[in-house]
């Protein structure tokens, strides 16, 4: 059995998906298998798909989901069919550089290293934001976003994601969290998810190197954004950004729901009093958010979300 398993997420990704699985079979640590769950496309990403199957039959497994899924529960539903050490998300149109598997798993067995395997944890790394071309927009994807990635302290990450799906990895405990109760209906995305077990229930970790050229294109599930178009989108739409801090309580709710039990009851507290601040009056709900540094990065996003909410 191989030590990582990768699994992929496809749906109509016939554009770039020979890229991608091209630059994963180039990488340097070669103890891989990659997984990929169909969602259901329509174009020839299957047919481009079953021939690498065929060329690679100890690599690559693919698998047709019965019905679609959406992207999350892909992802989700994905990682618990594995049984590797180690399991990391893909993109079906990015290109991984040939080091992504290596820097990434270093980093992992570091952190087992000083805390043991049974801790569940979670690296991602910095990417390398691209065009469809692959022409070069930014370096970092975090200095773009304006976004801290180490700030993955659970009311942090209760209240903004920092991970970028496409460059994480998890270990075998933080899989296996995962397979023992169902997974959820209202996470806002799987990064998030597994981020929010890994604040809650071991260790978050970030590599500041870019491991991949993270292609943004008008096909984009979910891509980069520039801060200062990140600032227009919320000026000119409150009653989104309103409903968005909804399904943040919602999705709260179910964690706790979900995983009370394997909780520490310090940060059951905090996962509660996130999740109770649509049930609060104006001044409570913002003295809850001050007191537990409910916070997004930076001054601006913070100013706003006071707004909001």
């Amino acid at each position: 059995m191989s030590t990582v398993a990768i699994v992929m997420a496809a749906y109509n990704g016939e554009k770039y998906i020979r890229e991608q699985v091209d630059s994963i079979l180039a990488s340097s640590y070669q103890d891989f298998e990659l997984f990929i769950f169909d969602d259901g496309s329509k174009d020839r990403t299957l047919p481009i798909l079953k021939e690498y199957e065929l060329q690679y039959p100890d690599k690559i497994h693919l698998h047709q989901n019965a019905g679609n899924l959406g992207l999350v529960s892909n992802f989700l539903q994905g990682v618990c069919k594995t049984t590797m050490d180690y399991v990391m998300f893909c993109d079906q149109d990015d290109v991984w550089k040939p080091n992504k598997i290596a820097i990434t798993l270093k980093r992992m067995r570091n952190m087992e290293a000083q805390t043991g395997k049974a801790v569940p944890m979670v690296v991602f790394t910095d990417a390398v934001m691209v065009d469809q071309d692959l022409k070069v927009i930014s370096n970092s994807f975090f200095c773009s976003s304006h976004l801290n990635p180490c700030r993955t302290d659970l009311p942090h990450m209760l209240m903004e994601n920092k991970l970028i799906g496409c460059t994480v990895m998890i270990n075998a405990a933080l899989r296996k969290v995962l397979q023992s109760s169902h997974l959820p209906n209202n996470a806002r995305y799987h990064d998030w998810w597994v981020g929010l077990i890994g604040a809650s229930m071991g260790r978050i970790s970030f590599v500041r190197e870019g491991t991949l050229l993270y292609r943004q294109h008008g096909g984009n599930v979910v891509g980069g954004q520039g801060f200062a178009d990140y600032v227009k989108k919320r000026i000119t739409a409150l009653g989104s950004q309103r409903e968005a801090l909804r399904a943040l309580g919602r999705q709260a709710d179910e964690f706790i729901a979900i995983y009370q039990e394997e909780i520490p009851e310090e940060k059951r507290e905090i996962i509660r009093s996130f999740a109770d601040l649509g049930r609060l009056g104006y001044i409570k709900r913002r003295q809850v958010i001050l007191r537990y540094k409910f916070f997004k990065t930076g001054l601006v996003r913070n100013i706003g979300l006071m707004i909001i909410i």
